[in-house]
């Protein structure tokens, strides 16, 4: 992405000339830590970029600006952004982020291998049954052929359990509730894949190969991941592959990711920084550039960007991207988000290679979590 914002700043300081921009870019695994850093010596960047996961904990810590008054005094427009996405860089109605992109994931699948196993390709009345019943008559095609492959991680787990009527935290957050029977029962689903159908491949079975590398080489029926990996299987995928909403079982629910802009609160360039923060989310130029990139959708949703993302194709059903906004779930708020998810993937892991069964694997949580973490 580091083109869009080289690109972006230009377009903005030709914009504004009264205005110049400084960019530095920092690799993700590395951010984080530079950033903690940098705040805490005193030399935050007037405006830096959080993705959803970690602005619970930056927001919890009063380091963001208030960006209310800002919103209220320049008459920005904020119909344009999406409105999960604006949400979502809010702290009890107070906006202190505008979102600069966001993606969801959906379920991709193999066309060519669904017409060779007789399965009807999947719709948006598909459950999780419907999804097994596919895998394993795919997987019945050959031994080295798999019918899904969907993480047994943190991330899958939070929005797999609320399409089972689930939650990993109490209705006002006040408590963990990881080990209730909805989430056992999902967790159970996600294992049985594995362990006992085998739809899935166990690590020994991928040999090493990444997902969407099995995805790519033909071999996988279906893959459930995030909209950003389109571009990647439209240049490599020599096999017909289309997209559709992912299916849930009492309910459909579906991962939502955004990242957005952020402003330090001891910044001395306010409206600068604001400006500039509007332009990078809600500008045209900055919209159809992302649309073009085809990594994730724009914040803006220009619907003539839209219809531009749409024809870009494969996938040809790309309607089934902004159909699955209708089912976005975020991860729970939880300050020390990084902290829970660790804890949550060490028991995941135990369960997923049968050393524990799903419900020890969810009470073991349950109690670490307890013991580790104070919610509010």
């Amino acid at each position: 992405m580091k083109n869009i914002w080289i690109n972006g700043k230009q377009m903005f300081e030709k914009q504004n000339p009264d205005i110049k921009v400084e960019i530095e870019t920092v690799g993700f695994g590395d951010y984080f830590t530079k950033l903690a850093t940098v705040i805490a010596g005193g030399n935050a960047p007037d405006v830096f970029e959080l993705n959803y996961e970690n602005f619970n904990t930056y927001a919890s810590k009063g380091v963001l600006f208030n960006l209310d008054n800002l919103i209220k005094q320049s008459g920005y427009d904020l119909s344009i952004i999406n409105k999960n996405a604006l949400e979502a860089f809010q702290v009890a109605s107070t906006q202190y982020g505008l979102p600069y992109s966001f993606s969801n994931v959906i379920l991709i699948y193999n066309i060519d291998l669904f017409d060779k196993a007789g399965v009807s390709y999947p719709t948006n009345e598909w459950t999780w049954e419907d999804v097994l019943s596919a895998a394993q008559k795919i997987r019945a095609l050959d031994p080295m052929i798999f019918g899904i492959y969907q993480p047994v991680t943190f991330n899958e787990l939070y929005k797999m359990v609320q399409q089972n009527n689930g939650s990993l935290l109490s209705d006002d957050g006040t408590a963990f509730t990881v080990n209730r029977p909805e989430n056992i029962e999902t967790l159970q689903y996600m294992v049985d894949r594995v362990l006992k159908y085998n739809v899935m491949p166990t690590d020994a079975q991928m040999a090493g190969m990444g997902d969407w590398d099995l995805f790519i080489s033909g071999r996988l029926g279906m893959i459930v991941t995030g909209s950003w990996a389109f571009p990647t299987f439209k240049e490599k995928a020599d096999f017909n592959w289309d997209i559709a909403v992912e299916p849930g079982n009492k309910k459909k629910a579906t991962h939502f990711f955004s990242n957005g802009l952020v402003m330090s609160k001891d910044t001395k360039k306010a409206e600068a920084s604001f400006k500039w923060m509007t332009f990078l989310s809600s500008s045209k130029e900055v919209a159809e550039g992302r649309v073009k990139a085809n990594w994730e959708l724009p914040a803006a949703m220009y619907p003539e960007i839209i219809e531009l993302y749409k024809k870009d194709v494969p996938p040809y059903n790309k309607e089934a991207v902004f159909e699955s906004l209708n089912y976005l779930v975020t991860p729970p708020p939880i300050v020390e988000y990084q902290k829970a998810a660790d804890i949550i993937d060490k028991h995941l892991e135990a369960a997923r290679y049968g050393k524990k069964t799903p419900q020890q694997a969810l009470n073991d949580a349950q109690a670490e979590l307890e013991k580790a973490i104070k919610l509010k």
